[in-house]
């Protein structure tokens, strides 16, 4: 257990820095031109953020122990092929059923 100084010590420095973070960006190059190549990359890096967060939390769920769950797999790879074929919301839709009927097969 940490100590209440220490905890919003902690808690003030986390802010500054995700404050000058974002800073950089946003304040310093927000009402600048960028290159087309730095626009270029920018566009790829929610594509690229986005499965990095998710992957570890499908094959090795916490709620498993880390152990793989087939049950979350087959709906990730249902949401994955529908977002493919129809877009987000049926993604969405899709791996929401997936999860819900194999859960209600599987177990």
């Amino acid at each position: 257990m940490i100590d209440t100084t220490s905890f919003w010590v902690l808690t003030l420095l986390l802010g500054l820095g995700t404050f000058l973070i974002r800073f950089s960006f946003l304040g310093l190059l927000g009402g600048r031109r960028l290159p087309d190549w730095a626009l270029l990359y920018l566009r790829y890096v929610g594509v690229a953020v986005f499965p990095a967060l998710f992957v570890p939390l499908v094959v090795w769920p916490e709620a498993t122990g880390g152990t793989p769950d087939p049950i979350r797999m087959i709906a990730a790879v249902a949401a994955f092929v529908a977002g493919l074929r129809f877009g987000v919301i049926w993604a969405i839709v899709a791996g929401m059923g997936a999860l819900y009927l194999m859960q209600f097969l599987l177990t």
